[in-house]
């Protein structure tokens, strides 16, 4: 495989992870995709927020290519995780678009660098901050699948919403009534162990 095969194929993988990411928003309403759906506050627009945050920085900011956006949750005095996270302020609209300058300004770094290119990562440990495009793009990619991955069980939780795509859920086929089922299963083959300790 030559390198822009190899490369074509790590972009096809990462824009995967981020489509999958982003059509888990359509259709929720303001408060759905802010709202806190775990313990730790993990919620759809944050994750949003975060995954374009991180991406622009390691396709960005590691190769000596700044984006120019302001990212004031990433600054020294910014609270606690407010990268994960969507205040009153900051509309939808605001941290999509961030998403999509984001991209366009990374696939850019892409198109731009060959694969052996290096950069630094300054928050990496000092004898690992030495990086290829090639090492930033497989864990930009697994990052980003990680995270769509959070908002998959999280759209779950809101809607019962589920699946891979929008074209391809890759579930089995099966109405409300089969998944509850499958669930009462899972349930009962969970509960025989509490009944055997």
């Amino acid at each position: 495989m030559d390198q822009a095969q190899a490369k074509a194929t790590l972009r096809r993988y990462l824009d995967v992870a981020r489509d999958s990411l982003l059509w888990k928003l359509e259709g929720l309403s303001e408060y759905d995709v802010r709202r806190p759906m775990t313990l730790t506050g993990s919620n759809l627009l944050g994750i949003v927020k975060h995954v374009a945050s991180v991406e622009n920085g390691y396709l960005g900011d590691v190769f000596g290519r700044p984006s120019g956006e302001a990212l004031p949750w990433f600054t020294e005095d910014a609270e606690a995780n407010a990268d994960m996270w969507v205040t009153p302020e900051e509309t939808r609209e605001d941290i999509l678009g961030l998403y999509e300058r984001t991209r366009v300004h990374s696939d850019a770094t892409i198109e731009a660098l060959s694969l052996d290119d290096l950069g630094e990562v300054p928050w990496w440990p000092e004898d690992h901050r030495q990086v290829t495009l090639h090492q930033i793009l497989v864990h930009i990619t697994t990052e980003t699948h990680r995270h769509a991955g959070h908002a998959d069980i999280i759209r779950e939780l809101i809607d019962g919403a589920a699946g891979y795509r929008r074209d391809s859920s890759n579930l089995p086929d099966g109405d409300f009534e089969w998944w509850a089922g499958y669930r009462a299963k899972i349930e009962a083959a969970a509960a025989a162990v509490l009944e055997s300790d």
